[in-house]
């Protein structure tokens, strides 16, 4: 029993050591010993164990301070490989990421979304020549994580609605079926937010600025999903009584207000062209983004009352954001009610590809946490 139990510590502390070292991209034993509170004999076993199986190597030294040079440990990204699909209603993207989630390949094609056997059996195999165009070998894909617009049971592999997709009470498994690796599916604002909130450790909320609101709330060190995995709906919040009727069917809806096709209807679809026009100062652009933003700084400062945490803006519109924070910074200072140590509002990090980059995550976190 003595034996098992420690056994099972030692294990355990292989996974914490492997997961630090992806965590911090490069580091030292000395440093995996102090931050884990780990014995210098229980780091050094570990890390020995971890390059054993192939899973880490030296990749040089750091600058000496006295005494042997520390060897610089990282994980090898071409270990494994996992892939992110994100559905949406009329087209699909690909992503294809390493072991430390950098991209490897990735591919967006016009396929407008249909609930039937041909749509599925053509999205399976446009995934595989993605996957055979990559150069990545198939045994070498950790598996495949979708993500779609619409509220997610993973556990279940069903798809309760998807407003977007016009869709309700659905089995995933007609889907995943015809995907030969193993399969995860989430709702897409969660999946961005995996990527944006990689390796975070502090909350934070995630809101996904798309053709859609949503977004997905970050506690504690995991993610929030609520009772009935419902949490992050921040698009159906309302915000103006009796204001404009959202697709939901409700009226005053954020989603009604700050969707990116407010914008993006100015410049007949391209939401590019309207950010291009807004930094050349067109007067219609101007006034459509002060209205946008004035609903914006609502949600914000109303979610921040809430969860008095960072938030990060995502999705197409925080794809563009970055230059327009200080802004949109001022113009929330009316809504808040406290004085604040710092600007907590935050531009996305992924420009493009983030839900894709976040599902597929899955897969490596599901690898080092089965080590």
């Amino acid at each position: 029993m003595k034996q098992s139990y420690k056994k099972d510590k030692m294990e355990s502390n292989v996974v914490r050591v492997a997961k630090y070292i992806l965590e911090q991209g490069i580091t030292s034993k000395n440093d995996i010993a102090s931050a884990l509170n780990l014995s210098m004999p229980t780091a050094l076993q570990c890390v020995k164990d971890l390059m054993t199986q192939g899973i880490i190597h030296e990749v040089g030294e750091y600058e000496s301070t006295g005494g042997r040079k520390a060897k610089a440990l990282s994980v090898i990204e071409t270990l494994q490989y996992s892939v992110g699909l994100e559905i949406t209603s009329n087209h699909i993207s690909f992503v294809m990421i390493d072991m430390k989630a950098n991209i490897i390949a990735s591919l967006r094609l016009r396929l407008t979304f249909h609930h039937t056997e041909h749509y599925y059996s053509s999205l399976s195999k446009k995934l595989l020549q993605f996957i055979q165009d990559s150069h990545i070998p198939e045994n070498k894909v950790l598996g495949v994580g979708i993500s779609i617009p619409g509220i997610v049971i993973s556990s279940e592999n069903r798809l309760v609605i998807s407003h977007v997709l016009s869709l309700k009470d659905i089995d995933l498994n007609s889907l995943a079926k015809h995907i030969p690796f193993p399969v995860r599916f989430e709702n897409d604002a969660v999946c961005a937010a995996m990527a944006e909130l990689k390796y975070l450790h502090h909350n934070a909320l995630y809101l996904s600025l798309s053709n859609s609101v949503g977004g997905a709330i970050f506690l504690n060190n995991e993610l929030y999903y609520g009772n009935h995995f419902r949490s992050g709906e921040f698009g159906h919040m309302i915000i103006e009584p009796e204001g404009k009727q959202c697709y939901c069917g409700k009226c005053g809806c954020s989603d009604a207000y700050c969707s990116a096709r407010i914008l993006a209807d100015y410049t007949k679809g391209n939401l590019a062209s309207f950010f291009k026009k807004l930094s050349e100062e067109d007067a219609g652009a101007l006034s459509l983004w002060k209205n946008y933003t004035k609903y914006l700084t609502i949600i914000i400062s109303n979610l921040h009352l809430t969860f008095d945490c960072d938030i990060i803006l995502g999705g197409y519109v925080g794809s563009y954001i970055e230059p327009y924070i200080p802004r949109l910074w001022d113009d929330m200072q009316e809504h808040l009610l406290f004085e604040q140590d710092g600007c907590f509002l935050h531009a996305c990090r992924f420009q493009q590809n983030a839900a894709g980059v976040g599902i597929a995550m899955y897969f490596i976190n599901q690898f080092f946490s089965k080590l």
